[in-house]
């Protein structure tokens, strides 16, 4: 299934995509996505859902995060080979962990705000788990069975606030409208192989990232069981799982995003973002 939340911002109900691309109204069915409502086994039960007596939503209409605003927005760092290649950095040993501030979430196609006093922000394309169930210390064997499902991420990064101030990374990554994710939840069963995903990001309509989730260097299942080590993951929460080469830091010389830009973020059955920059406001 494809699910969906749609509708103005703070006030999104949930929605599927139907056969023929046509989003469904399922608000009179669950009241958001998020909690126990993404528990595996309650998504499964709208696969009964005669889809053709829902509501359709008009063409158009914003799409906001494909979940609700999530408890814990965790990222992982470095997780591409290639990635930390490009930036001369060293291939980790475990993978490096960050938070990012859960209320930079954002719809898939709204604008991203470079924040005040920026020089240097990035982007990222990168494949986002949504927890569906309690997670704490999981193995590795059972972990896909914890995923309510995939979407795309854009990890929108501030490079002079995450490397030059001090430490942290969160400080580059958590400002307002820096978490992007959607359009869509993908739930597992339409995911053939989560690790053989070709993924891309276009900047002002040139591709500038062109890579796949193969060359992670810890996958899906090892990443939720690892964390799950460090901290409960609860439903709703996100962990996004890093970027192949092609970010404006690894560039020569970099090149980092201004008013103006246009991005279309895409991953195999994930479906396609697109933003555009805009300058910080008071």
């Amino acid at each position: 299934m494809k699910l969906v939340r749609f509708g103005k911002a703070g006030a999104e109900k949930p929605g599927i995509v139907d056969a023929k691309g046509v989003i469904r109204d399922l608000s009179g069915i669950v009241d958001d996505f998020a909690g126990n409502a993404l528990n595996p086994r309650n998504l499964a039960k709208l696969k009964k859902v005669d889809l053709d007596g829902l509501p359709a939503v008009r063409k158009g209409t914003r799409l906001g995060s494909c979940v609700a605003r999530p408890g814990n927005f965790i990222a992982v760092g470095l997780n591409y080979a290639d990635h930390a290649a490009e930036t001369g950095a060293a291939i980790p040993t475990e993978p490096i962990l960050f938070n990012k501030a859960p209320n930079c979430v954002q719809g898939p196609n709204d604008p991203i705000m470079i924040p005040k006093g920026s020089k240097k922000t990035d982007w990222e394309v990168e494949l986002a788990i949504v927890i569906g169930k309690t997670a704490l210390y999981v193995e590795e064997k059972d972990a896909l069975s914890y995923v309510a499902g995939f979407c795309v991420c854009n990890d929108i990064s501030e490079r002079e606030f995450q490397a030059e101030r001090g430490g942290q990374w969160m400080k580059g990554k958590g400002s307002p409208t820096f978490g992007p994710i959607g359009p869509w939840l993908v739930t597992p069963d339409e995911v053939k192989d989560v690790q053989n995903l070709g993924m891309w990001l276009e900047l002002n309509g040139k591709k500038v990232q062109n890579g796949s989730t193969k060359t992670m260097i810890f996958g899906v299942a090892h990443l939720i069981a690892y964390i799950s080590k460090f901290m409960q993951l609860d439903p709703g929460d996100v962990i996004t799982t890093g970027t192949p080469p092609g970010v404006g830091l690894g560039m020569k010389p970099p090149k980092f995003l201004k008013a103006g830009d246009t991005m279309r973020v895409g991953i195999d059955g994930m479906g396609v973002q697109e933003q555009t920059v805009v300058a910080w406001k008071a």
